[in-house]
């Protein structure tokens, strides 16, 4: 069944690509992914989105350590609670983000492909939230999972770092995963980050296509839109402090 978005109370027109890029991101949001299910991804979205309401978390972002703060997540259920932990603590808490405390999500059984998975899940849907929110418009109903299994492909190239988590090298894109850095010789360490699930990787280039700018004209400082390139960047950087952005 295809996702139906309606931008008629938006009360300007939005471009054909960015609604194209919306409905491919909440496609492949519900579709199977590599370690999760489409009906848990579907969750994993639904539970992002019921952080902003919990308790905790409002109460955590009150106070001067997120660490000073116990207490139980309000949750929607369903979803084991070291994985409501990060869905929640990702989008309603970013900025404090530390080594100890994804070591202990590990620790508590979350795998490192697993744990990238929900982080691309949860951040591709506050895109699609947030231009819907720039337009006046209310977030998207959720569409409805496929079904179908994860397929657990671990890429080999995905290799231990400085990172957190293992990531695929420029120098080592090659064979079904050749394509997720486009041959370009220079790619952001945040997309990157995404690279042991790669079909993660595909999906930011689409939302970033249409969000931001295609990729090939991201090294170029004369690249526009509406907005010149240091409009863009001005509107980006202070989009990243609200948002405690702390890449």
């Amino acid at each position: 069944m295809p996702i139906d978005l309606d931008y008629s109370a938006a009360g300007v027109a939005v471009r054909a690509d960015l609604q194209d890029a919306h409905r491919r991101i909440l496609d492949h949001i519900r579709s199977p992914g590599t370690w999760w299910s489409g009906a848990e991804r579907i969750a994993i979205a639904a539970e992002a989105r019921h952080a902003l309401d919990c308790s905790l978390c409002k109460n955590r972002q009150a106070a001067l350590s997120p660490n000073s703060v116990s207490g139980q997540h309000d949750s929607l259920g369903g979803l084991d609670g070291t994985i409501v932990e990060v869905i929640h603590r990702v989008r309603t808490d970013p900025g404090r983000l530390s080594r100890a405390w994804f070591d202990g999500v590990i620790a508590a059984g979350v795998s490192v492909p697993q744990y990238v998975e929900v982080i691309a899940v949860v951040t591709l849907l506050t895109g699609v939230d947030f231009c819907a929110r720039a337009l006046g418009l209310a977030p998207f109903a959720l569409p409805p999972a496929l079904p179908g299994e994860p397929s657990h492909d671990l890429p080999p190239a995905a290799k231990p770092g400085p990172a957190w988590v293992p990531m695929i090298a420029v120098e080592d894109a090659a064979g079904a995963d050749a394509d997720i850095y486009f041959g370009l010789p220079f790619v952001p360490n945040i997309v990157r980050a995404l690279s042991q699930v790669p079909d993660e990787v595909r999906a930011l280039w689409q939302s970033s296509d249409a969000h931001y700018l295609p990729v090939a004209q991201i090294p170029d400082p004369t690249a526009r839109r509406a907005l010149d390139r240091m409009q863009m960047e001005l509107v980006a950087a202070r989009v990243s402090a609200l948002n405690q952005c702390f890449y």
